[in-house]
């Protein structure tokens, strides 16, 4: 699949500024008025804010994302495959440096490697976290040094892979009382699944529709 993409086409599907309009369910496939109202609702009340850094990284080959599969041993979503991210604290100034200092504490990426590219959608979680992804351009050689406690890997996929249709699979689960339809991305042995895949699949829409204006 080509994707014949600039960093300007990246820059022009994203939002310049955090807390995009919206809270971007676009993991649901049948994400309809009803039933996004009906999740929200039994969701918690009051919203964690979140953020997270989408490391995107221009390689010779092409375009790739940066990802991490979290450990184990961890209370909450151990194993899953997810963006380097966590709560904003009160020390943080706002999302972008919040994902970066996630970053840097997760993986060891430096915040002098990563540029600015704009945000996504805010994405609601069934946990109550509302999560900003912020979008970074990554310096091709950098180093990655992996907190265990938290990290068990961290990995590259070709956007190409990632926004083919043909490699995404329909996946029926129950959440929040409600059966919906989700879409995984299988990716060798991994599956990439829940806001992380909807997080990919807004960032596929986003930069598409840029492309096609701009023709």
């Amino acid at each position: 699949m080509d994707l014949p993409f600039t960093r300007a086409d990246i820059r022009a599907a994203l939002s310049p500024a955090a807390s995009a309009p919206g809270e971007d369910p676009g993991w649901i496939t049948n994400a309809t008025p009803e039933i996004v109202a009906h999740l929200r609702a039994r969701m918690p009340e009051r919203r964690v804010p979140a953020a997270v850094l989408v490391p995107l990284i221009e390689r010779a080959t092409g375009w790739t994302v940066l990802l991490t599969q979290r450990s184990a041993a961890l209370r909450e979503h151990a194993g899953q495959i997810s963006f380097p991210g966590g709560r904003i604290e009160s020390q943080d100034a706002n999302a972008w440096a919040a994902a970066l200092r996630e970053a840097e504490e997760e993986i060891g990426l430096s915040a002098d490697k990563i540029e600015f590219a704009g945000y996504l959608p805010d994405h609601l979680v069934a946990s109550g976290f509302r999560i900003t992804p912020v979008v970074g351009f990554v310096h091709p050689e950098h180093d990655l040094r992996l907190a265990a406690a938290e990290v068990h890997d961290a990995f590259e996929v070709p956007l190409a892979f990632l926004f083919d249709a043909g490699n995404h699979r329909s996946r029926p689960r129950r959440l929040g009382g409600v059966e919906v339809e989700t879409t995984d991305i299988p990716y060798g042995a991994r599956t990439i699944w829940g806001a992380t895949a909807g997080m990919l699949l807004s960032l596929r829409r986003l930069v598409f529709a840029a492309m096609e204006e701009r023709g």
